[in-house]
């Protein structure tokens, strides 16, 4: 039996192949479009070049800025300047250079960081305010000494412990500053001076030398001729617990004195009358730890 060719067929041979072909087409386009309706295309779900170099932020140390030529500096100029008077002065008060102490507050973090960096302690005292720095000491470790750990003579801690009765005496009457004439402070410091020790004349220079380094520690301001303005920071060199070291210190000082017996007399009750005002006044006051002297860096 003789096949009929595909070409004899009425529909003719293309319409089968044509029907073949065309039908699947639509099945197969539906579910392409459905999924692409259920999941976005994978070029949406990466952030737009703008948005990737936003998230990976440069180092700071990249930063290209310069302030001088060939910085390396990360600080802003106005925090490189707080760290410089820190480093350059005993103490910043909040009243005296309010634009430094509100920099210091801002970024005392990385002030702190920077100066840890070279084994100094940053201690803030915002209720007195006053900031300074401190020499970091370790048994464990070696530090190299940066500033300089001094002693105070015996003529500045005489008067240091009188500025220190006055301030607190003043302080504790509500007085917002304390004040105090030279003349005021040569009167009693004398009392704990031999006649031995030298003319009455050179007995008050040793005692303005000292006041002239307790200015220089900043724990006394001098505004006019005479006068002076005590700083917050007399309550925090002389804590209660050095007052009470001191105590015994006057004593002893006084009783190996080759004095006359009228003088030592007088001189001991200058003594204990300092003392114990000062203990006193100090008991209910702060027990921050006495720092001694340090002075501008090595």
């Amino acid at each position: 039996m003789t096949e009929q060719p595909l070409a004899a067929d009425p529909r003719g041979a293309a319409a089968p192949a044509s029907d073949a072909a065309a039908m699947p087409a639509p099945d197969a386009a539906a579910p392409d479009a459905s999924l692409a309706a259920a999941a976005p295309p994978a070029p949406a779900a990466e952030p737009p070049a703008a948005e990737t170099s936003f998230v990976a932020a440069v180092a700071m140390e990249n930063d290209p800025e310069e302030f001088f030529p060939g910085d390396r500096g990360v600080l802003d100029p106005a925090v490189r300047r707080v760290l410089v008077r820190l480093l350059q002065r005993r103490v910043i008060f909040a009243d005296k250079h309010a634009d430094e102490w509100a920099v210091l507050l801002e970024n005392q973090q990385v002030i702190e960081s920077r100066l840890h960096d070279l084994f100094v302690r940053l201690v803030v005292d915002p209720a007195r305010g006053v900031a300074y720095k401190q020499q970091v000491r370790s048994e464990e470790l070696e530090v190299p000494v940066l500033l300089r750990d001094e002693s105070y003579n015996r003529a500045e801690t005489l008067v240091l412990v009188y500025l220190r009765t006055v301030y607190q005496r003043e302080s504790t009457a509500g007085e917002p500053s304390v004040r105090i004439d030279v003349e005021e402070i040569e009167q009693t410091v004398l009392s704990y001076f031999s006649e031995r020790e030298g003319s009455t004349a050179a007995r008050q220079k040793t005692i303005r030398s000292a006041l002239g380094r307790l200015r220089q520690e900043g724990i006394v301001e001098e505004e006019s001729e005479g006068r002076y303005r005590v700083t917050p920071l007399v309550e925090i060199v002389l804590s209660a617990d050095r007052l009470r070291e001191l105590q015994g210190w006057l004593r002893e000082q006084l009783a190996a004195s080759a004095a006359p017996a009228e003088t030592t007399a007088a001189a001991e009750d200058a003594a204990d009358s300092v003392a114990e005002d000062t203990a006193a006044a100090a008991q209910d006051r702060t027990d921050a730890a006495a720092q001694g002297r340090e002075g501008d860096a090595a």
